[in-house]
């Protein structure tokens, strides 16, 4: 009997010390324990989506990939297959599963000795402590942890609230927290619209994304994705017809459609430097914004094509700099070609090596094309770190081989210094030689059309020339489409807004509209003849010329702008004051602080093409002042608009239903920056430009259009900006290292074939609008080479656009404004030597001009 007492003294005892050995480790590990309560407030990081203006999915930006969806919103089916795979007795335990921790631990003790990584038994709730509020240790003290934590969170929250914080922090790969973004980057594919086969192998997932990868693991992947159909049928949440059918189904991923994505990757980085200026960093990659941009896929799509065929004509125009690499030839040629790498921009052509040429044509082995394993969101522009998922081909070993014929390499005369270049080669030999390695692109046909053999490349050579184009819409300044350059890969410096440039004579305009506010009209007559000015103490003398250093002697106005002369623009911006030239200059944007130097009047002050191509679309619009966008709205992820771009009042927008009320009313809160018609005489001179002056290439197009060539000393710097009616467009070419294009490269040959060739797919479906002529404008019948009224016999007649009161008389006087020096008597204009006097505006009865 005492031995009996005994012992239960003895249990007594050892119960004692057992239930004070638990709550000393309940309230050890309870002191510190993070505040779970702080779940109740979860405002998980979401990714901001950025959109084309027709929806097209542009951009995403994020820590953590992920879109939140309320537990209402996540169908039955995923959350079954969820609950099988991971937690079959959610609804049952009250945070940590006692079974499911007895058959871990009976497992566990099988696997001592085999160096394999203990089983878990957590469950859901344990998986949101440990995710949101522990780290993933491996320890016996975390794990206590998230056992206490389960038990407060189960107490505080609802099972719904505690599943839909799971469903939406859960990691499952390719860069995707919770399964909504997993299904869209795996399946493409919102989770309603996920098969069985499809949400069990989400569920697959959380354990361990990496051992059962779509591609990479397909077996391990489909298995474990089996698995999970046999836990639901198990688990009577699926019938056997279900599962039979869901096995059979094949697992295939799928990227983001083409047509769900747009591919604008300069733009999408002005987006993203603009979001973080209004939200910061912390609003752009995890506030899950949804952001509407003005982009127009299709114009994107023209103006990258059209400025990198332009960019490739220059440089073709100026020969050939040799070969990418040269390496020496044998059997591991494949391995050696691969070893040279692709140089950044070299997409979409591919790179290959000379294994053999003769004088007609060579024989060449070709790198493999890289290729992603990962069905991955087009353009993500994703910060999430996350590389363990992707899998890239490391574009080494052979693909074949293919000919370049001397037919699609005669363009590679050897290039010389300055842009200059050699003769044309008589033989592929004079170009390419064994063991090059060259960038090439497969070909079908040649220049007439006839069939090449299969396997045929023409060399190809990334051009070392960039350039620019903006493409806006001048009634709103939204931004349609922007190229910055070459390719982003090979530099992500943005040329449209980026490249403080030299505009040339492009800044003209500008001048002329100075000139139209202060009392001249098209019809002007100014002197083209010498100009000289004293610089001062030990600067010598400023002698600006033509571009084709002639004088041509008393010319309209119209005539000036229309073949870009330097000497008269000179002698305009003179008379009237370089002040009023930078004061209109500053007040449209082209700079913020002009400086009154004469030489400025010909372009030799910097901006941006985006600067200048939004004066040029103020002209256009009738002198209405607009600010360039890339931006239309921002919605924050609960649907709050928090940023519009559009500010203007509509009373009445807002209604959810037609009751025949009144249309609303949206007014014009556009400042009038220009005078209207001073604005409409200029559009008209910008259009006698393409059609009789330095711009004439660009008339091809056939339509209504209008703009300026621009071209700095030593053709440094080659312009085009211009519009139609609705569209406005610049272009810019040149190097990032200023330096020559070459003798005779211009505006007119550089940049306005890009801008001829974008109008010309642009407007192709669009009827021919003129341009709009504002109220008051007086159109009269002109000899477009003296200014006056026509007479009978004129051929050469245009329509002038006139100020009313300012119409010059057929066969009157000119007026004679001060020539700076300038000997008018030459040109029968005055009296040698002397200057004459401003005769008084009232009394002008001819064409004014300046002598």
């Amino acid at each position: 009997m005492r031995l009996l007492i005994r012992f239960f003294v003895f249990l007594f005892v050892l119960a004692l010390i057992g239930v004070g050995g638990a709550l000393f480790g309940l309230w050890h590990y309870s002191k510190g324990l993070p505040e779970h309560r702080q779940l109740a407030d979860y405002d998980p990081p979401t990714v901001t989506r950025v959109h084309a203006a027709d929806g097209r999915l542009l951009a995403e930006f994020a820590t953590e990939k992920r879109v939140f969806v309320p537990i209402e919103a996540i169908p039955k089916r995923v959350i079954d297959a969820f609950l099988a795979a991971e937690d079959a007795d959610f609804y049952e335990h009250p945070g940590v599963n006692p079974l499911s921790i007895a058959r871990a631990a009976l497992q566990n003790l099988k696997n001592l000795g085999k160096d394999r990584r203990p089983v878990g038994a957590s469950t859901i709730t344990q998986q949101v402590a440990k995710n949101f509020l522990l780290t993933n240790e491996v320890s016996i003290e975390r794990k206590i942890k998230e056992a206490l934590l389960a038990f407060r969170i189960e107490k505080a929250f609802t099972k719904e609230r505690i599943l839909e914080l799971y469903m939406n922090e859960i990691y499952l790969g390719l860069g995707s927290y919770g399964a909504a973004a997993a299904a869209l980057n795996y399946f493409d594919k919102p989770l309603a619209a996920l098969t069985l086969a499809e949400a069990a192998y989400l569920a697959a997932l959380p354990k361990a994304p990496n051992n059962y990868h779509p591609t990479r693991r397909y077996a391990a992947a489909i298995d474990r994705r089996n698995w999970v159909i046999d836990r639901m049928l198990e688990e009577g949440l699926i019938d056997d017809e279900s599962a039979t059918e869901a096995k059979l189904e094949p697992l295939e991923t799928r990227g983001r459609a083409e047509t769900q994505s747009a591919s604008a990757p300069y733009f999408a980085e002005e987006v993203r430097r603009e979001l973080i200026g209004r939200f910061g960093e912390s609003g752009l990659y995890g506030g899950g914004l949804s952001v509407r941009t003005t982009l127009d896929p299709a114009l994107q799509e023209i103006a990258d094509r059209v400025l990198r065929a332009g960019l490739i004509t220059y440089d073709r125009r100026h020969g050939w700099r040799g070969p990418l690499a040269t390496i020496a030839l044998g059997p591991d040629w494949s391995e050696r070609l691969a070893a040279v790498g692709p140089p950044p921009g070299l997409a979409p052509w591919r790179m290959a090596v000379v294994l053999d040429v003769d004088e007609k044509s060579a024989r060449i082995g070709l790198a493999a094309e890289a290729s992603v394993g990962d069905p991955k969101v087009a353009n993500p522009a994703v910060a999430d770190g996350d590389g363990a998922d992707s899998e890239v081909a490391d574009g080494g070993g052979a693909q074949g081989e293919g000919t370049i014929p001397f037919s699609e390499a005669r363009w590679a005369r050897a290039w010389l210094e300055d842009q200059r270049f050699g003769n044309a080669p008589r033989k592929l030999t004079d170009v390419l030689a064994v063991g090059d390695v060259v960038a090439v692109e497969a070909v079908t046909e040649d220049d007439d059309g006839k069939a090449y053999p299969e396997g045929t490349y023409a060399l190809r050579q990334i051009p070392d020339v960039q350039g620019a184009l903006v493409a806006l819409d001048p009634h709103t300044g939204r931004i349609l489409a922007m190229s910055g350059g070459w390719s982003q890969e090979g530099s992500e410096f943005n040329r449209a807004t980026q490249a403080m440039r030299q505009p040339g004579s492009a800044f003209k305009p500008i001048v002329y509209l100075t000139a139209l506010d202060n009392g001249f009209t098209p019809s002007s007559i100014i002197v083209d003849g010498p100009f000289v000015i004293d610089q001062g103490a030990g600067l010598g003398k400023w002698k600006p010329s033509n571009y084709s250093n002639k004088f041509y002697g008393p010319s309209t106005m119209r005539l000036g702008l229309e073949k870009s002369r330097n000497l008269m623009t000179v002698r305009l911006a003179q008379h009237i004051g370089m002040d009023k030239v930078a004061e209109t200059a500053e007040r449209l944007g082209v700079v913020d602080d002009l400086p009154e130097h004469l030489s400025l009047a010909l372009g030799a002050g910097e901006t941006t093409v985006l600067r200048l191509t939004t004066a040029y679309a103020m002209l256009v619009n009738g002198g209405k002042r607009i600010t360039p966008t890339l931006i239309d709205r921002v919605q924050d992820h609960n649907g709050e608009t928090v940023y519009r771009h559009d500010q203007r009042p509509c009373d009445g927008c807002a209604a959810t239903a037609w009751h025949d009320q009144p249309v609303p009313f949206v007014p014009d809160t556009r400042e009038q920056v220009v005078d209207p018609i001073s604005a409409y005489q200029v559009v008209s001179m910008l259009e006698g430009v393409v059609q009789r002056g330095t711009g004439v290439r660009v008339a091809a197009v056939g339509k209504p259009l209008a703009g300026k060539t621009g071209t700095t000393n030593e053709s440094f710097d080659t312009w085009f900006v211009g519009f139609a009616p609705d569209l406005a467009v610049g272009v810019f070419v040149g190097f990032d290292q200023p330096k020559t294009l070459g003798a005779k490269e211009t505006g007119s040959s550089a940049a306005a074939p890009i801008f001829r060739d974008f109008m010309a797919e642009a407007l192709a479906d669009r009827p021919a609008i003129p341009f709009r002529v504002p109220p008051g404008v007086r159109l009269v019948r002109v000899n477009r080479e003296t200014g006056v009224p026509a007479g009978p016999g004129d051929s050469k007649v245009i329509l002038e656009a006139f100020k009313p009161g300012t119409v010059p008389a057929r066969g009157s006087a000119q007026t004679v404004y001060d020539g700076s020096g300038y000997d008018d008597s030459a040109y029968g204009g005055g009296s040698g030597g002397s200057s004459p006097a401003v005769r008084p505006a009232e009394t002008a009865v001819g064409t004014g001009g300046l002598y």
